[in-house]
């Protein structure tokens, strides 16, 4: 028997494994059963925490998609495992780690997890919308009553035009408040909405500036899941200092 921690950030769920000691079997078809909702434990991803292999780093971090793929940053699972981190005892309130896009900081205070996110060199527009990578590629479309969109069939669209369909693309919609915007994401390599999006409403906060929908550099975006709020710092030649703070919480332990 093997043991699993499940972990949610905002809605977004992983299981969580300790594998320091390298016995997970990184088989797609095992990843993809594992995160399977009706055959597995469920989830929308898996991710491995591993002993570090740089100096400075606590540990590493190695992110599955629910497909059973190895995928890109994932902000909400990279925020999980700092909680997960803490829990084995390996990091006390802050830390540092490595995952698929470079080196991340992250601080624990108040029962929030405030994860620093890789720098966003270019934003561009796209017919409708925009798009960057932040950590993971995304495509940032505003639009109205986004209560009522039906985000799979929208977003499965957008993920797999002409444009999008080979490498893929996590599509954000976005309905503009006062204080605070509506964000719904379609994700890749789970192919369906999820609750919750990090790098998502990472990339629409930077969105949200870009556009000049907001002069501020700070968003708080409502998810299904829950509320995270994002701070950067514009520069001439992008965005840096860019940290998404949220909940994340351990939810339960079990074997498979």
């Amino acid at each position: 028997m093997n043991q699993f921690f499940k972990y949610q950030g905002t809605g977004n769920d992983f299981i969580m494994i300790d594998n320091r000691a390298l016995n997970f079997k990184k088989e797609q078809a095992h990843i993809a059963r594992l995160c399977h909702r009706r055959f597995g434990i469920g989830a929308d991803g898996l991710i491995l925490l591993e002993a570090p292999t740089n100096s400075g780093d606590d540990f590493t971090m190695i992110y599955y998609n629910a497909d059973g793929r190895e995928s890109t940053m994932c902000g909400n699972g990279g925020r999980c495992i700092v909680k997960f981190a803490q829990a084995l005892n390996i990091i006390n309130n802050r830390c540092q780690f490595s995952a698929i896009d470079g080196v991340h900081q992250a601080t624990i205070a108040d029962g929030l997890v405030s994860l620093k996110m890789t720098d966003v060199d270019s934003i561009r527009p796209h017919d409708q919308g925009w798009c960057l990578n932040t950590g993971s590629p995304h495509y940032v479309t505003f639009i109205n009553n986004i209560d009522d969109l039906d985000v799979d069939k929208a977003g499965r669209l957008i993920r797999h035009s002409a444009a999008f369909d080979r490498e893929g693309i996590n599509v954000n919609f976005v309905e503009l408040g006062v204080n605070t915007h509506k964000v719904r994401t379609y994700e890749r390599g789970v192919e369906a909405e999820t609750y919750s999006c990090g790098t998502g409403v990472t990339a629409v906060a930077i969105a949200l500036f870009a556009a000049k929908h907001s002069t501020k550099e700070s968003a708080t975006l409502d998810t299904l899941g829950g509320r995270l709020s994002v701070q950067f710092k514009s520069t001439d030649s992008g965005f840096k200092d860019i940290w998404l703070t949220g909940p994340a919480e351990h939810t339960f332990t079990g074997t498979y």
